[in-house]
């Protein structure tokens, strides 16, 4: 997977700072990867169930859903593309909410 680079003004003009604009984009990750865990064990639980005791055994099925989760976007570059492309909404704590 190639690394693309950002331009740090590009990501700090999202954001008041580029900390911020870091954290935001990071806890977006966070929220992506804790879906993807759900929606993976959901996926392989019926898998678990009718796999034997035996774990040194990879079933197919396991193998051919492991892949297709490796092949997806990683979350941290979905968290920081949906924040370049304006799609998170995100206040600060000292903010009131209306």
């Amino acid at each position: 997977m190639p690394i693309e680079p950002l331009e740090i003004e590009e990501v700090e003009s999202k954001a008041g700072n580029i900390y911020e604009a870091v954290v935001v984009a990071s806890k977006r990750a966070r929220q992506i990867n804790d879906e993807l865990k759900l929606e993976y064990n959901q996926r392989i639980e019926p898998l678990a169930k009718s796999d034997d005791d035996d774990d040194t055994v990879v079933s197919k099925d396991k193998m051919n859903i492991s892949v297709d989760f490796e092949k997806r976007v990683k979350p941290t570059e979905q968290g920081l593309d949906e924040l370049l492309s304006d799609e998170l909404e995100f206040r600060d704590r000292s903010e009131e909410i209306d």
